[in-house]
């Protein structure tokens, strides 16, 4: 069984680019099971960009701000998955959007969870509107220069496909009921993660208790 977090603790949340942190910033989590890793960004959280050239180039969010500008967002993931959901809301809360983001199945560090985001995300209105595609163009285009991946991209593609037609049936997996979540009043916002602690989380074992 793979040790898990905590309700309401601080873990790092890196996306690794040529092996190497290209953002880290800290989440707090709110839920860690089997089945369903839930974490929460909160607004105002400082992130944490990698120095150095990329193949991708600097973050895009660097260009905007370094820290997170919107309202705290919920990221729901299944471990295996090839996306997360996000949860958005506007200010007053008054209504949300689902947010699929495509990103590498997260792996669990000594300090939080590695991932990356694979560029191809799609917005699921919470009202019941009909979803629309985001950066098709883009992912498509970081496909045909060999940014990702032997075989990524079709993985992608695939689980997007699978994605779409079990939402055209109107079969979310996700629970409805995450909209109305909340966040601890306690909670504070946490912490820039210092670069070089960003170098520091290594790889957890499957299977580690």
């Amino acid at each position: 069984m793979t040790e898990r977090f905590s309700p309401g603790q601080v873990v790092v949340r890196r996306e690794l680019l040529d092996n190497r942190p290209w953002i880290t910033y800290p989440v707090r989590v709110v839920e860690d099971g089997e089945d369903l890793l839930a974490l929460y960004l909160a607004q105002g959280t400082p992130m944490t960009f990698g120095s150095g050239p990329f193949s991708w180039g600097p973050h895009p969010w660097q260009a905007v701000a370094d820290t997170w500008q919107s309202p705290g967002v919920l990221q729901l993931q299944r471990p295996g998955d090839l996306y997360a959901v996000w949860v958005f809301w506007n200010d007053d809360r008054s209504r949300h959007d689902w947010y699929v983001n495509f990103q590498r199945p997260f792996r669990r560090t000594t300090l939080g969870i590695d991932t990356l985001d694979l560029e191809l995300d799609i917005r699921v209105p919470g009202d019941g509107g009909a979803y629309r595609w985001k950066d098709v163009d883009h992912f498509e285009s970081r496909a045909a220069a060999g940014g990702f991946a032997e075989g990524e991209a079709d993985r992608v593609r695939e689980a997007a496909r699978e994605l779409t037609l079990a939402l055209d049936r109107g079969e979310a997996w996700w629970d409805p009921a995450w909209s109305r979540w909340h966040p601890d009043t306690a909670w504070t916002v946490p912490e820039r993660v210092p670069e070089a602690l960003t170098e520091s989380a290594r790889p957890v074992e499957a299977g580690r208790s």
